[in-house]
């Protein structure tokens, strides 16, 4: 069942924050995750939302989430967005198609 990443991100430091944008990509993608949302700037149409970037990152399964976030490809990422993003990340299993 598929299972994903969501995230909430604020980026003080656009710069660095690309830095991690390329390390963490090819993790992402050779651990069979995909993004489906890297937006911007979301549009809020009932209640808050803070100032942060939403993602969203499909992947097949929960335990690619959990081989991918312990990988040494994106712990090296992580890394280099200790200084660039603010997160607040989950990981979640998506619905069954028939519920």
């Amino acid at each position: 069942m598929p299972a994903y990443v969501i995230v909430e991100a604020d980026v003080p430091d656009a710069e660095a924050a690309g830095r991690y944008h390329q390390a963490a990509e090819p993790s992402v993608l050779a651990h069979g995750g995909r993004y489906l949302v890297k937006g911007e700037t979301p549009e809020a149409v009932e209640g808050d939302w803070p100032s942060s970037r939403p993602i969203v990152i499909e992947f097949p399964d929960m335990e690619r989430i959990r081989r991918w976030h312990a990988s040494p490809e994106y712990t090296r990422a992580r890394e280099i967005r200790r200084t660039a993003v603010r997160l607040r990340m989950v990981f979640a299993e998506g619905a069954d198609a028939a519920e």
